[in-house]
C-alpha cells in the first residue's frame, strides 16, 4: 500500500443518491473527506413508499452533481482519486444500473480502476471504518431490506448465522408507520412517537421466540399491529395516545426480538471462536434506533464483548461505507471489468442455503 489511498464511493441502491471520498493512510487512519447525499423522500411521499422508476431517474440526474460536490468538499480533483467504488448489488435494479453505468463512465474517462461493491458488505464493514474493529466479529445487519447475523472474518468472508425469514425490520417499521398514519421513513417516525407511549400497554407477539435459533420473523408482528389498530379506531381516526402506545409497543417488540436472537447468536459466536469472540457490531439503518442500541449494548456487557454501533449517519445508506469497502478490497490487479453487471440479489454468504420463505420482494437470500 502507498502512503495513502483515496476512494470515491457511489451508492444508489434504493432512494438515496450518495457520493463520498474516503482516504486511508498506511497507519490505518481513516479520513472521511466528504459525504454528499441527496434524499428522495419528497419524490416518493405521495405514494407511501419508494417507486423504483422514479428513484432510478432521480439517481441518473443527480449522480454527476453529487460527485462534483463530494470532490469539491474534499478539495480534490478526479485525477487524484485512486479508486472508484460503486454499489453493484443488492438493491433496486434501476438505481443499481444508474450507479454502475455512471461509475464505468468515470473510470473510462479518468483511467481509474473501479470495483463493484456488495451493499451489505458496505454495512457490515462500516465499523472498521468508524471504530477500527478487528476481524473476526459478530454483526447484526438490520436494514430496510435485509436482516441477518453474520460472522465477519475478512472483507470477503461472511458466515450467516441467522436471518429474517420474511420481512426485514426496516420494512416492518415502514409498513407499520403507514398503518399508524406516520410519515416515511417509518423507523424514525415510530421512534419519535414511541417516546411518548407506553411500551407495555399492548401485548404484541414476538414471532419465533424460543424457536429456530437466531432466525427471525417480523411479518406477524406487523399483522398484529394492524388488528390492534382496527380495534382502537374511533370514527375513522386513531387517538394520539393510542397511536403513541402502539408505536411504543411495536418498537419494544422489535427490541425484545433482537435481544433474544442476539443472545443466541452471541452464544454461537463464543462456541465458534472462544476467546477470540470479542466484538458485537450492529449496523444498517435500523441500528440508528436508540432503544435498539441501548438494549443491545446492555446485552453485550452481559456477554463480556465490546459493543460497537457506527454513528447514525453511517448506518443508513451512504457512500462512505462503499468507498471504505473499496479500500478494504483494493489491491494489486484487483479491479472489475467494464462488463460488470448490477445484481439485484447478491447474498453475502453465498455458501448458505437459501431461505425459502418468500414475501412481496421475492425469496430471501
Amino acid at each position: 500500500m502507498s502512503s495513502s489511498l483515496i476512494s470515491l464511493g457511489i451508492e444508489s441502491s434504493c432512494d438515496d443518491t450518495s457520493v463520498a471520498v474516503v482516504t486511508q493512510r498506511a497507519d490505518r487512519d481513516v479520513d472521511i473527506l466528504s459525504l454528499i447525499t441527496f434524499r428522495q423522500n419528497d419524490l416518493h411521499h405521495e405514494y407511501g413508499g419508494v417507486v423504483p422508476e422514479i428513484a432510478a431517474r432521480a439517481h441518473a440526474t443527480r449522480l454527476d452533481l453529487c460527485t462534483k460536490r463530494a470532490l469539491k468538499k474534499a478539495s480534490l480533483e478526479l485525477r487524484q482519486v485512486d479508486l472508484i467504488a460503486v454499489t453493484s448489488g443488492p438493491g433496486l435494479i434501476g438505481g443499481l444500473m444508474a450507479g454502475v453505468a455512471f461509475a464505468k463512465g468515470l473510470a473510462a474517462g479518468s483511467g481509474k480502476p473501479f470495483l463493484g461493491i456488495n451493499h451489505l458488505a458496505g454495512h457490515a464493514l462500516t465499523a472498521r471504518m468508524t471504530h477500527g474493529v478487528d476481524f473476526p466479529y459478530l454483526a447484526l445487519l438490520a436494514s430496510g431490506g435485509h436482516c441477518q447475523f453474520l460472522l465477519v472474518q475478512s472483507p470477503t468472508t461472511f458466515t450467516r448465522l441467522g436471518a429474517t425469514i420474511d420481512d426485514a425490520p426496516g420494512e416492518a417499521f415502514d409498513k407499520s408507520a403507514r398503518l399508524l398514519g406516520l410519515p416515511q421513513p417509518g423507523g424514525p417516525a415510530i421512534e419519535a412517537m414511541a417516546q411518548s407511549g407506553d411500551p407495555h400497554r399492548f401485548e404484541l407477539p414476538r414471532p419465533l421466540s424460543g424457536r429456530m435459533g437466531c432466525y427471525m420473523s417480523f411479518s406477524g408482528l406487523k399483522t398484529a399491529l394492524l388488528r390492534t389498530r382496527q380495534q382502537l379506531v374511533k370514527k375513522h381516526e386513531l387517538p394520539d395516545p393510542d397511536r403513541n402506545d402502539l408505536a411504543a409497543s411495536f418498537q419494544q417488540a422489535i427490541v425484545d426480538i433482537f435481544v433474544e436472537k442476539s443472545g443466541i447468536a452471541l452464544e454461537e459466536y463464543h462456541q465458534r471462536l472462544g476467546e477470540r469472540a470479542s466484538t458485537f457490531v450492529v449496523c444498517g439503518g435500523v441500528a440508528a434506533n436508540r432503544a435498539i442500541r441501548e438494549n443491545l449494548q446492555e446485552l453485550s456487557a452481559k456477554y463480556g464483548v465490546e459493543f460497537v454501533a457506527p454513528p447514525a449517519k453511517y448506518c443508513t445508506d451512504n457512500a462512505a461505507m462503499i468507498a471504505w469497502a473499496g479500500l478494504e478490497l483494493f489491491g494489486p490487479g484487483r479491479c472489475d471489468p467494464f462488463d460488470l453487471k448490477a445484481r439485484p440479489r447478491w447474498p453475502l454468504d453465498e455458501t448458505a442455503s437459501p431461505i425459502h420463505v418468500s414475501g412481496k420482494k421475492g425469496q430471501k437470500s
